[in-house]
């Protein structure tokens, strides 16, 4: 399978939202990365309903909704109404109710994911790999776009991999912050398999080239 590219909407200029999704549309992009922030969980607040709502009445390709919050069981059906494709979820705030979110999540007709914080041992999924539709790797702390790429994630995404293979799982392989057309290929043979990119690509000069690129690594 070649690599899938979601470009991150958190970097987005959202004067001229619909102007971005449309060049995600046009692009070789595969997925809008959507991450939702409550101020708690991580120390930011993103967008909420409202925007997520706009978002998918321009966006013509899936949306990875990334919920960095705390109770997201509470908000399952919320978001598959609100046109979600992949709902992903972190770990370190379900551990002890995941199996109970998965099942929520794919109820409400949605892919599932499970998000793990660079501080967290890729072991905890191994309870889940065969449960899920994704794992999220992330190359920074979660909270902020722009931040530096973590080298450990290589051998995170490496480890996360070697799960998917020993459990023969399905799900795939995620790497959301710092991703940028230098480290590409050194995820991509580490095992990823979707790269979330946002400043990267928002910040460019030409946002559709660095997508091209990105797609063609």
């Amino acid at each position: 399978m070649h690599n899938l590219i979601a470009p991150s909407i958190l970097s987005a200029d959202f004067g001229n939202l619909e102007r971005d999704c449309e060049m995600i549309n046009q692009s070789k992009a595969d997925w809008f990365h959507i991450d939702i922030m409550d101020g708690v969980f991580v120390p930011n607040i993103s967008f909420g309903m409202p925007v997520l709502k706009s978002i998918n009445e321009h966006a013509k390709k899936p949306l990875d909704v990334h919920l960095m919050i705390v109770n997201p069981e509470k908000y399952i059906e919320k978001f598959a109404k609100l046109g979600s494709d992949i709902l992903t979820v972190h770990y370190e705030v379900c551990m002890n109710n995941m199996h109970e979110v998965i099942n929520g999540i794919k109820k409400n007709g949605m892919k599932a994911g499970i998000a793990i914080n660079p501080n967290t041992d890729t072991n905890v999924l191994e309870k889940f790999i065969n449960d899920i539709d994704l794992v999220i790797v992330m190359g920074v702390f979660p909270g902020f776009s722009g931040q530096s790429f973590i080298e450990e994630t290589y051998q995170r995404c490496f480890e996360a991999k070697e799960l998917v293979v020993k459990y023969d799982s399905s799900a795939l392989i995620e790497i959301d912050g710092g991703v940028t057309v230098h480290n590409a290929k050194k995820l991509i043979d580490n095992g990823a398999d979707v790269l979330v990119s946002g400043s990267h690509v928002f910040k460019a000069n030409n946002p559709t080239e660095i997508i091209q690129k990105l797609k063609d690594i």
